[in-house]
């Protein structure tokens, strides 16, 4: 047997996880990725007695299953492998961050560069400022540096482009300036409420997604069941979530296309949904609204009430702006046709989420393995085909439109009068055992894979943010534009440092 399938938010004995030999886990992987339905969700290298352990798991989007499979190599040695990323461009961040990890070298690799610079690299000479920039040598060209510093708030990044005149021929974006060990923190961090703060902060903007995550995790290595009210509970929270950094987003497109009236009107209705956040939990970004197999904040019919009240709120002038905003000719004239990402080029690169589910992929783990209270609302993607701005724009609202009908129907069907009062560090996990969990946060799918010991302790933790997959989406987006289409072209995706910086 090649691979271990199992579903979303389960576990597997390490003992079931099949152990290959490279050249057949290799040919078995590819294999398998030939299928368009399947996609990497998570590879890399784990530290054992045996050696360096690599662990694969890929995600068929079809058939709601999940192949996990290994193989081990001696860590004393130094390591060479054929490079899966020479026939399957997909895999390139995910072999790039083991080599830059464990020093392995992947033989036909296209650029085994630097991913994030972490404190634990292998290579300890290696520096932020010795990045390996592409470059072309040409009288006729010019290259332009952004940041790490830049004159907004947003978090530490630098762009190189390659310019011939006002047209960005190339774009390389180096990230890896804040180093935050949260994987390690995890295993640091003793108790299920600390690591639950950790990944709260994995990406302010998705504490929920990387929230509800962690808990579906912790909740499998538990054998804890999860009562409906806790999965009605969290999907609200999720599709709020989206509510709120959509609207956020296309009021930061108005802004760098100088339509003033939308990004004023969609800042202050991204208000309403945060503060419903506050009124529900006391924090306005979800912290502390969710606990591994708990509800600390059960709804109640005042708290429903006001829920709906502030979804009408939002609604009436959400549409009316919106309706406007993508009949603006001005506004039309910067989104239409800039910034394309093609079909082909999203699955080279294995984009998810909406840089996926724009370019015809359809993409999304609330579909292909559902999780909290998906299954039961039948949830169809959004899925359009251009690829551009203007794309990316109308996906955010349409998703908009469906997270505000999902929320109605699952306050309908709360039970007011069941909550859950489990203290989540009452909660035994498993002994050696391997865990994955996938939630399709608003930017595209997260990942969260654990491993304990024999002890039932955690042993390695590891974290996918979709920007890992979609940063290099950005980077082929400006191709053929001009310089100053830059800023539209990165807030139609906005995608994360700090979740990328892990």
């Amino acid at each position: 047997m090649a691979f271990q399938v199992v579903k979303n938010n389960s576990t597997i004995p390490l003992q079931q996880i099949p152990v290959l030999e490279y050249d057949v886990f290799f040919q078995e992987v590819l294999n398998l990725l030939k299928n368009k339905n399947c996609h990497c969700v998570n590879y890399y290298a784990v530290p054992t007695a045996e050696g360096l352990k690599f662990i694969c798991c890929i995600a068929d989007d079809n058939e709601n299953k999940i192949h996990v499979t290994s193989f081990i190599k001696n860590g004393d040695e130094a390591i060479t492998l054929n490079s899966l990323t020479a026939h399957h461009k997909a895999m390139h961040i995910y072999e790039r961050e083991i080599h830059e990890q464990y020093g392995v070298a992947f033989y036909g690799h296209p650029w085994l560069k630097p991913v994030r610079f972490p404190f634990d690299k292998k290579d300890n000479t290696l520096n932020i400022p010795d990045y390996p920039f592409y470059g072309i040598k040409s009288h006729e060209l010019h290259e332009v540096g952004v940041g790490p510093i830049h004159a907004g708030i947003i978090e530490p990044g630098h762009f190189r482009f390659i310019c011939n005149g006002e047209k960005v021929l190339h774009l390389e974006i180096h990230l890896g300036f804040q180093h935050r060990g949260l994987e390690e923190l995890m295993l640091q961090d003793k108790t299920i409420l600390q690591r639950t703060i950790l990944a709260e902060s994995i990406a302010g903007d998705t504490v929920v997604g990387h929230n509800s995550a962690f808990c579906n995790a912790m909740e499998a290595l538990g054998g804890i069941e999860v009562l409906p009210n806790i999965h009605i509970s969290r999907t609200i929270a999720s599709e709020l979530e989206r509510i709120a950094m959509h609207t956020a987003d296309l009021s930061a497109l108005c802004t760098d296309v100088a339509f003033q009236l939308g990004s004023a009107v969609l800042q202050g209705l991204r208000t309403i949904i945060i503060n419903t956040f506050l009124i529900w939990c006391g924090n306005r970004f979800a912290r502390k609204l969710i606990r591994c197999g708990s509800e600390p904040y059960p709804l109640n019919a005042e708290l429903i009430a006001k829920i709906k009240q502030n979804l009408d709120l939002f609604e009436k002038r959400y549409l009316e702006v919106v309706d406007k905003t993508m009949d603006m000719p001005s506004v039309l004239a910067r989104f239409d046709r800039t910034g394309i990402v093609t079909h082909e080029q999203s699955r080279m690169i294995g984009a998810v989420g909406m840089a996926a589910r724009t370019t015809g992929i359809i993409r999304d783990i609330r579909q292909s393995h559902p999780y909290a209270s998906y299954a039961e609302i039948m949830h169809e993607p959004v899925i359009l085909e251009t690829g551009d701005v203007k794309a990316r724009a109308k996906l955010r609202d349409l998703e908009v439109r469906q997270s505000l009908k999902y929320i109605r129907e699952l306050l309908e069907k709360y039970d007011l009068g069941t909550t859950s009062k489990l203290q989540p560090d009452s909660i035994k996990l498993k002994p050696e055992t391997f865990a994955i969990a996938l939630t399709e946060g608003w930017r595209g799918e997260i990942c969260h894979c654990a491993i304990t010991t024999k002890d039932g302790a955690l042993a390695h933790y590891k974290i996918k943010d979709p920007s890992l997959n979609n940063w290099m989406a950005l980077a082929l987006a400006v191709r053929d534009n001009d310089i100053s289409d830059f800023p539209v072209c990165n807030k139609s995706f906005n995608l994360s440092y700090c979740g990328y910086d892990l």
